[in-house]
């Protein structure tokens, strides 16, 4: 069987649409799963603590 330049060209954007797609939908489940939520807060006023100042 051979392919030709057009069936390759649209089985890669049709594979990378799906593969995007999916990886999208993986990384949204991850940041709202509730486990990962501690985590994430922590990181997000990790920079506000009292221990971290400037230098005199």
């Amino acid at each position: 069987m051979s392919f030709d330049y057009d069936t390759v060209v649209w089985f890669s954007k049709s594979f990378g649409l799906f593969y995007l797609l999916g990886f999208s939908v993986a990384v949204l489940a991850y940041t709202f799963w509730p486990s990962n939520r501690e985590p994430f807060d922590r990181a997000r006023t990790s920079i506000l603590s009292d221990e971290d100042k400037p230098c005199r």
